[in-house]
């Protein structure tokens, strides 16, 4: 076995800034604010201004944060939302929690992004939104979205959960649709200590619907005006995220250099990797390759010491949870055939060029 290269390594960007990160836990530790107060309420303002929208909303989780965006647009039973199938389960989740119903589209083959084309079709006069999946760091071609539902009333919602600063025709993502959700799950490059997400939008109605929302619909102190929900970020994860926001460009930058190194060492194989677009700037949440030979891959990227992923090998429609939709195998197929193929290859701001090189290596060996 040669040497060892994680997946992920968060201790890379955690060591230099630990101090820092020290000093903003004692603070909500000596402040005792540790549900809303300040440190929230600076962590939204930032993260706003970072995205460049009116308002940033801070959430337990990504999923919450889709959850309360649709409950905001009061989507609901009879509605119809419309997404792709190769996501993490999460954004079809949210939208089966409202009640609505998940309609699912196939997507481009050359970026594994949501096809506007396939949603023009979908839509029927039960559409209310539609959620633009920023599938591994990549923003979704939104202004086509925007112009399909520019004379219906249909929400374009970003699911930005992996697209912390990416950019789409100079303009954040966050700030591309009607509203957007991200998650902070610790492995995203802006990733907390634990759960957290958060919403942000330039819609005044919307802020204050979900801010109420989020607090058990709590509009005014003790007194809730309908069923709200236990959705708040704490102030520890704010705390923490604030910090850390102030490196997320140079990290995406160190990413971004790792991912023109792979497309260098692998270019030439026989290997789906997603295009990304001229208008776009992808920061690289995963590099992706897909392959028909994915097992033979697998194996000698594990037999020679390099941790490897899969996003998402089973796409919506095909688990058990989301059978009831009626669709079978061959009903998404450029979805279906990349996600069975599909290999996620060590990705984080650190990586050396020389650890890339010796993954690519690896894999020339295993499909030549």
């Amino acid at each position: 076995m040669g040497k060892s290269i994680p997946f992920l390594d968060l201790k890379k960007t955690l060591e230099p800034i630990r101090n820092e990160v020290d000093e903003a836990i004692k603070r909500v530790i000596d402040n005792t604010a540790f549900v809303l107060g300040p440190e929230l309420e600076a962590f939204e303002k930032d993260f706003a201004s970072f995205c460049g929208t009116k308002y940033c909303i801070g959430t337990s989780s990504g999923t919450s944060a889709l959850h309360l965006i649709l409950l905001g647009y009061g989507i609901g039973p009879g509605d119809e939302v419309i997404t792709v199938p190769n996501t993490f389960i999460a954004t079809v989740e949210a939208i089966a929690m409202t009640g609505a119903t998940p309609v699912l589209v196939d997507v481009e083959p050359d970026t594994a992004l949501i096809d506007p084309g396939k949603v023009e079709e979908a839509i029927t006069p039960k559409t209310k939104a539609i959620i633009a999946v920023h599938l591994f760091g990549q923003c979704s071609d939104v202004d086509k979205l925007k112009e399909i539902v520019k004379d219906r009333d249909i929400k374009v919602i970003e699911d930005a959960c992996q697209a912390h600063g990416a950019m789409y025709k100079g303009k954040r993502a966050g700030n591309l649709g009607d509203s957007a959700a991200f998650s902070f799950y610790p492995s995203k490059n802006l990733g907390a200590f634990g759960e957290g997400g958060a919403i942000t939008t330039n819609d005044d109605k919307l802020f204050e619907r979900i801010k109420a929302l989020r607090h058990h619909a709590q509009y005014s102190k003790n007194v809730h005006e309908e069923i709200g929900y236990n959705y708040r970020l704490d102030s520890l994860q704010a705390a923490i995220l604030r910090v850390k926001l102030k490196y997320l460009d140079e990290w995406n930058e160190m990413r971004r250099k790792a991912a023109s190194a792979y497309r260098e060492y692998l270019n030439g194989l026989d290997l789906w990797i997603p295009e990304e677009k001229t208008d776009r700037k992808h920061i690289y949440h995963l590099f992706t390759i897909a392959t028909d030979r994915k097992e033979e891959v697998g194996k000698a990227l594990k037999d020679a010491g390099i941790s490897w992923g899969e996003h998402y090998p089973i796409p919506v429609h095909l688990q058990p949870a989301f059978s009831y939709l009626g669709k079978g195998e061959g009903s998404y197929p450029i979805a279906e055939r990349l996600m069975k193929n599909i290999i996620s290859l060590p990705m984080f701001p650190g990586l050396s060029d020389d650890d890339v090189k010796y993954v690519c290596d690896t894999i020339k060996k295993a499909i030549s």
